[in-house]
């Protein structure tokens, strides 16, 4: 994805099993972060991070949004013992990350790491990838949606 392309049009389930669909975000801004997987040790800390620093983003109108391969029934645990405020989607096969055109991580043998960031009419305006920073995506994250303020 390039800065400027339109927030693709998908539905996922997210940890409750509800179907999310992302047009519906049209309106406010959304940041969607792309990561490898469920409780590894900088997945949990990115995810961590953007629990601590919720309510800086939900007092902007901005929804933040988690996707991994993992399951719902994975992300449910995730979200229950990390005690996540936002939801998490199960991208299982992998198809909105192709849609997204995520690079694969680390000598390409794990899904990689990065924030989109998207305005309120849903287009991309900043995106940030960096396998191991994973809590520099959450600060970055939150400086740019400030600017759209």
């Amino acid at each position: 994805m390039e800065i400027g392309d339109q927030l693709p049009a998908f539905s996922l389930r997210n940890q409750n099993n509800e179907l999310i669909t992302s047009q519906d975000w049209i309106g406010s801004p959304v940041v969607i972060y792309f990561y490898p997987s469920d409780y590894t040790r900088i997945c949990t800390a990115q995810a961590c991070s953007f629990r601590n620093r919720f309510n800086d983003f939900e007092s902007l109108d901005v929804r933040i949004i988690g996707i991994s391969h993992n399951s719902v029934a994975s992300h449910r645990k995730f979200a229950t013992e990390y005690q996540l405020p936002f939801d998490i989607l199960s991208d299982e096969k992998d198809e909105v990350r192709q849609l997204f055109a995520v690079p694969k991580g680390v000598f390409g043998l794990l899904s990689g790491r990065v924030t989109y960031i998207f305005d309120a009419k849903g287009k991309l305006i900043k995106h940030y990838q960096a396998d191991f920073k994973a809590k520099e995506h959450i600060v970055k994250a939150l400086d740019v949606v400030k600017t759209l303020i």
